[in-house]
């Protein structure tokens, strides 16, 4: 059932939303080489308590504040003191915020020092597909508008692989509500974008297949062929004339 937010309930999901682009603001600067995600996680549990929050992925029981992964790591990332960033890599930062029972999702990732042009294209590909899934999200318009958006930029322009297992979801007062929103315009349910809605939109783009594997810690998602994976994510409210960006950060350099 998709839940269709009041004006008040919006109101405090965007509190939630606009915290959590602070937290990426000082967040992102500091991942450096040689500090590893558990010190990334540690920091993000910092700023979300000294906001008066809590991490939204203790919902699910989510071994950490935030998803840490890296290079050909999908999505879900456990944070380890043994998992260490190094020069090159690219590393997609996953964070939620519970505060005072409204829940924000945002993703960004983050190009560690000299990474290759092959892979900068990979993470420029996927904030464009993004931004086209976010103008696809208006009043009127289909879930598939958002799919065709981003497969249209990643895959039909890019050519890279779009991750199909994993989707975006509504979101706001659960970490993942319906409707779904798949980044390949295929199948399954189609409704209609409303006023009222919420949603995370956030493509997962590969380098080369979309097809993804689940890790042995039963978490992290990594991609079938080894190549490397960039994920992007922005939680939006729809209202009849507009769709507002809550978790904008449009100053962040990462």
């Amino acid at each position: 059932m998709i839940r269709l937010k009041n004006e008040k309930e919006i109101e405090g999901i965007r509190q939630s939303c606009h915290a959590l682009a602070d937290l990426f603001r000082e967040v992102v600067p500091q991942v450096h080489p040689g500090m590893s995600t558990k010190d990334v996680d540690d920091l993000v549990k910092k700023f979300i308590k000294g906001v008066g929050g809590k991490p939204a992925w203790y919902k699910e029981d989510f071994p950490g504040a935030a998803c840490v992964s890296i290079n050909n790591e999908v999505i879900h990332g456990i944070p380890s003191r043994k998992r260490i960033i190094h020069d090159g890599d690219i590393v997609s930062l996953d964070i939620g915020i519970d505060l005072d029972g409204y829940i924000s999702d945002s993703t960004h990732t983050v190009m560690v020092g000299n990474v290759k042009p092959s892979i900068r294209k990979l993470v420029q590909a996927t904030r464009e597909s993004l931004t086209a899934g976010i103008a696809a999200c208006v009043a009127g318009n289909r879930i598939r508008d958002i799919s065709k958006a981003v497969y249209d930029v990643a895959h039909e322009q890019y050519g890279f692989g779009v991750v199909w297992e994993y989707c975006g979801h509504g979101v706001g007062l659960d970490v993942h509500e319906d409707p779904s929103i798949p980044n390949l315009p295929e199948g399954g349910p189609n409704p209609r974008i409303q006023a009222g809605m919420v949603l995370a939109i956030e493509p997962m783009i590969n380098f080369g297949t979309g097809d993804v594997e689940l890790a042995s810690d039963g978490w992290t998602v990594l991609t079938a062929d080894g190549k490397w994976s960039c994920h992007e994510e922005h939680t939006v409210a729809i209202f009849p004339d507009h769709t507002e960006v809550l978790t904008a950060c449009d100053d962040l350099v990462c």
